[in-house]
């Protein structure tokens, strides 16, 4: 058994995300209590060292910072919104997914119940939980992530975000979005070298250039975007829209779906139409942030 001597800490939820977040707090020092729906979800934790908690009100009151960790915001609300759940003075980190809406609407209710409340993201599978790879995103008041950021700083890279709680929500989803990108491209790119015999073993590593490439304009991208001016230092976009089409008939030419640069080309074609083909490609900006039915 773990000699525990930091901070106090409650995780309520032991999914496989659960269990590595308690696990790090216990290897890291921190007397851990822990409650699950499923009681023998925290076997191995206990033997380690947790202390299992009978019931959720009785998790709260181990310690003043309590780490949720459940399936979605409802199960969240299900668990602590009763009358029986005091909520008054402790401090709720909630590493549930859900929506920045969510996000905001669980601030309110728990402030309301005299709670301190910090929303947040984990950016990580549960084996890199307590490494330096596992980026923790917060989101909430900066007094209190900074009053428990050495705790917490047991989980991984923990990140602060801003005052705004439904942050670290949409910084997830953001995250999503690029991760989806450059594996959809690269499955692009894949499916058309596969139709010339190269496996994707050997086209990797030219995908991982390209890549790396690619991230390093980012910064002077966002830099036309925020100032709202995109001239064509590079590339003007009905230039970049020709090689979308390159790209759309050499898949079709060799027998690849071609659905993905189509969609592309298609938001660079309504750019093109409202006047910005002699812009630079960061102009699609205004695109991307309209809703389409």
């Amino acid at each position: 058994m773990n000699n525990n001597t930091g901070t106090p800490v409650t995780v309520i939820g032991l999914g496989l995300m659960g269990q590595a977040l308690a696990g790090a707090f216990l290897k890291a020092g921190h007397p851990t209590t822990v409650w699950n729906r499923t009681t023998s979800k925290a076997d191995q934790l206990v033997a380690e060292g947790a202390l299992l908690a009978p019931t959720a009100g009785d998790a709260l009151k181990a310690g003043s910072l309590t780490i949720i960790c459940v399936t979605d915001y409802q199960a969240m609300h299900e668990l602590l919104g009763g009358s029986d759940i005091e909520l008054h003075g402790t401090t709720l980190i909630n590493l549930t997914s859900g929506a920045s809406a969510q996000a905001r609407e669980a601030a309110q209710w728990a402030e309301q119940r005299g709670a301190h409340y910090l929303d947040g993201a984990i950016m990580a599978i549960p084996p890199a939980i307590g490494t330096a790879e596992a980026l923790i995103l917060h989101s909430g008041p900066q007094s209190d992530f900074e009053a428990h950021k050495s705790t917490l700083d047991a989980l991984g890279t923990v990140t602060y975000l801003g005052a705004d709680h439904g942050l670290a929500s949409l910084y997830d989803v953001a995250g999503l979005a690029m991760m989806w990108s450059v594996l959809n491209a690269w499955l692009q790119g894949t499916a058309l070298l596969r139709t010339a015999g190269v496996d994707a073993a050997t086209y990797a590593p030219f995908a991982q250039q390209i890549a790396a490439g690619v991230a390093e304009w980012l910064p002077g991208y966002a830099e036309q975007i925020d100032s709202d001016s995109f001239p064509a230092e590079v590339s003007a976009l009905e230039t970049d829209a020709r090689a979308m089409a390159h790209l759309i008939e050499e898949s079709e030419a060799v027998g690849v779906n071609a659905e993905l640069p189509k969609l592309i080309k298609a938001i660079a074609d309504r750019s093109i139409a409202a006047g910005h083909g002699g812009e630079q490609y960061p102009v699609l900006i205004e695109e991307f942030g309209k809703p389409r039915d």
